[in-house]
């Protein structure tokens, strides 16, 4: 990634003021975001929804960062992450999962899936610095 590229970052979250939130953190420390309402939307952009299974027209590599709630109706965070990690194009991208309820079997869970960070909500100015500094590496 170019220096000057601003990381693309896919919030998905179906809080409507959490998205947002997330959403203006994201653009205020320079990132291009893209948001979805829920897991199978977040699938279906990234081009792994149903019947997309082999289809590489997806926007998975346009991605740098995935970041989602961990509760949601129909497809968990978690769920979403083990979609995105058993993915061959995907598997690189990080994903970040964000919950209102800090519990240490759902975090652990999630770490060994393969999460790159679990953050508390609501998301403050810092926990987005945080995300930049990983999106640099």
């Amino acid at each position: 990634m170019e220096e000057t590229d601003e990381p693309h970052v896919l919030a998905v979250d179906d809080n409507f003021i959490d998205r947002k939130l997330v959403e203006k953190l994201l653009k205020k420390s320079s990132c291009k975001v893209t948001t979805a309402e829920n897991g199978l939307r977040a699938l279906e952009y990234l081009g792994l929804g149903a019947g997309q299974e082999h289809s590489t027209n997806g926007n998975g590599s346009k991605v740098n960062m995935i970041i989602t709630d961990y509760c949601m109706p129909g497809m968990t965070g978690y769920e979403l992450l083990k979609k995105v990690k058993e993915s061959s194009i995907l598997k690189d991208v990080p994903v970040v999962i964000m919950s209102s309820e800090n519990i240490p079997t759902r975090i652990d869970q999630c770490m060994e899936e393969g999460a790159q960070m679990f953050m508390l909500k609501p998301l403050k100015h810092s926990d987005v610095k945080r995300l930049r500094c990983q999106l640099m590496q």
